[in-house]
């Protein structure tokens, strides 16, 4: 058992990011025994744990909401990660598309003879 400030040093949050997470309904807020401070167990470390994982994998916290709550049906998180792969995949191939076409304005740059215009301003016009 750890209070609020001891679970945020040793997860590497701020202690808001506990409250907020609370305040979300993702954790539930310990009882406030009425001689001391709140106090964390092990349970709430391990959700913690969990959300901060998924969060850097990239799942919103809505997702992390269902992931937890789904945690004993593995066809509904399998077809939960395959959407967000799904979605993964898309933003890669519009950044690779973006890459090429500011690869191809800044290359025309380099190939640019008139000082006074520049290819990349003048396509943006």
């Amino acid at each position: 058992m750890k209070t609020i400030g001891k679970l945020a040093k040793e997860l590497n949050i701020s202690i808001e990011t506990i409250r907020f997470y609370e305040r979300q309904g993702l954790i539930e807020q310990p009882l406030k025994p009425e001689s001391g401070y709140r106090m964390y167990g092990d349970a709430l470390t391990s959700q913690l744990k969990f959300i901060l994982k998924a969060k850097a994998l990239g799942f919103t916290l809505k997702e992390i909401e269902s992931l937890m709550s789904l945690s004993d049906s593995c066809a509904d998180i399998e077809s939960m990660g395959l959407q967000k792969l799904n979605l993964i995949r898309n933003k890669i191939a519009d950044l690779q598309r973006l890459e090429k076409v500011i690869q191809d304005m800044t290359d025309s740059c380099k190939a640019n003879q008139d000082p006074q215009s520049c290819p990349v301003i003048n396509s943006l016009k």
